[in-house]
């Protein structure tokens, strides 16, 4: 991408002692400055609670990007002299003033013209407290922009979602909050639009037609490992289905925009949450299906079930796996059904989508032992590895006339992984730039907040026990049975 200016901007990273900050933030923004996409013009200040210095911090911003990259020294103490520290109360007056003053000093000699980024790299607990000081105290009082940065979750339900929003937005418009979802950064996640709308052999086909079933599966080998307070009042439905899973699902389903603009996508994207059909109480075991994970093996290695790790209640009811049959009821994709699966603690860490195509209405050619043909597929691989497959029909070698699947594949690891950018790092310049299409809209969080809502009251009421599946495997046979009694299978069952 061709970045028409280096954006001028200062970053106040609250919660800059953290993890998120130290794995994903320092290392990004550095990789932003090493390629040229900012300049030198830019400020970073840190705060949190430790009483740290600037010294501390540079030397953990210096740990932090070589551990990820190889660097010359004269370019990386460059790098972290636009770093500073600043001790932080997040509700006490006299920090906002200290912050205010600092970014007008560092604005003054780093030539920024008053732009701000506020990224909440913290519990979100703060979030409305922070926001609603930054304005009262005059930090977002400034000569250019300033906008907010804000990671998940975004509230526990849409209750809590609204309240959130409600304190955000007293001091920040919507178009000034980006909420962030790291896998709208993701390289393959962003190609989904390329591969519909720039390709005749694609977009024609895209609909209810031509398309059987779409399925999205998001797995982790690792357990909960030391988040299992957190884990046990979120889960997996509300840890991933409601933000990663939904926003995947409505990219693969929204219309062509008019133009590719921020407003213009959201839209699309926002038509495809109104159309989910809503999932009653009742009929929630009809098409959801939870899991938790119990003991196992996993690359040799006995590990423990989700009951027996650190702050877990040992009769837990908290789901790690969750698959769903997602309808939308709209012209283009009535009668298709998504699927959608994620889990803790399964066979192998990966994130793919599979379409599969219908078969054609009159096969002139079938496999004398399958009756029929391998259906078309195009797989679409997120993680870890990144690229396209699609799965066609050629003629098996020899006399007797038999088809066999051929895949071809096409790999973005085989090309240029070394310079392929961190979602965090796409998402951060995103920010700079003032580009918010790969930002989640107040509306869609709204609507996915309403669809999960109604699954976790139907689950609350519901008699039927959660399935527990073995630490290794892709999660409980009734995910299975979720697309049999369709006449599908989770795809692929074995690489082809």
């Amino acid at each position: 991408m061709k970045i028409p200016d280096q954006p001028k901007t200062s970053i106040v990273i609250f919660g800059a002692t953290g993890d998120l900050a130290k794995r994903k933030l320092f290392p990004s923004i550095f990789n932003l400055y090493r390629k040229g996409n900012i300049s030198e013009e830019f400020a970073v200040v840190g705060v949190a609670r430790r009483p740290w210095t600037n010294e501390v911090l540079r030397e953990k911003v210096c740990e932090a990007v070589t551990d990820v990259f190889d660097v010359e020294q004269d370019k990386l103490d460059r790098f972290v002299n636009h770093f500073n520290y600043l001790p932080f109360d997040v509700t006490g007056k006299e920090s906002y003033h200290e912050l205010k003053k600092q970014l007008t000093q560092l604005e003054g000699d780093y030539n920024i013209p008053g732009n701000r980024i506020f990224y909440m790299a913290m519990a979100p607990e703060f979030f409305g407290t922070i926001a609603s000081n930054l304005k009262s105290e005059g930090v977002t009082e400034a000569n250019g922009w300033t906008r907010l940065v804000i990671e998940k979750p975004f509230g526990h339900d849409l209750s809590s979602a609204k309240k959130l929003n409600e304190d955000i937005r007293e001091a920040f418009n919507e178009d000034d909050i980006y909420r962030i979802d790291h896998y709208l950064g993701k390289e393959m996640v962003q190609n989904i639009e390329v591969i519909r709308f720039a390709n005749a052999m694609f977009e024609p086909l895209w609909n209810n037609r031509y398309i059987s079933n779409i399925q999205i599966t998001s797995s982790e080998a690792l357990g909960v490992e030391d988040r299992g307070g957190y884990y046990e009042t979120s889960g997996a439905l509300r840890d991933m289905v409601q933000n990663h899973m939904l926003q995947m699902v409505s990219l693969l389903a929204m219309d062509p925009p008019i133009r590719l603009s921020t407003d213009e996508i959201r839209s699309e994207k926002i038509k495809v949450l109104r159309a989910l059909r809503m999932v009653n109480g009742e009929e929630v075991d009809n098409y959801f299906v939870r899991g938790q994970y119990g003991p196992g093996i996993i690359r040799g290695n006995e590990v423990p079930g989700y009951r027996s790790e650190k702050n877990v209640d040992p009769n837990s009811k908290t789901e790690t796996f969750v698959a769903g049959k997602l309808l939308i009821d709209n012209h283009r994709w009535a009668g298709v059904p998504f699927y959608i699966r994620t889990g803790k603690r399964m066979g192998l860490k990966s994130t793919k989508i599979v379409i599969q195509f219908k078969e054609l209405p009159l096969n002139l050619y079938f496999n004398k032992n399958q009756k029929k043909i391998h259906p078309n597929i195009l797989i679409i691989h997120i993680q870890p590895d990144e690229g396209i497959s699609l799965v066609l029909n050629g003629k098996k070698v020899g006399p007797s006339g038999e088809t066999t699947p051929v895949q071809l594949d096409y790999s973005n690891d085989g090309i240029d992984t070394v310079n392929t950018p961190e979602a965090y790092e796409r998402l951060l310049l995103d920010c700079m730039l003032g580009d918010a299409a790969n930002f989640t809209h107040w509306d869609e969080v709204e609507l996915s907040w309403t669809y999960v809502d109604e699954i976790s009251k139907g689950w609350v009421t519901s008699t039927k026990q959660i399935p527990l599946y073995d630490s290794g495997s892709m999660g409980p046979k009734e995910a299975d049975d979720l697309l049999g009694k369709d006449g599908f299978q989770w795809w692929p069952i074995k690489e082809v």
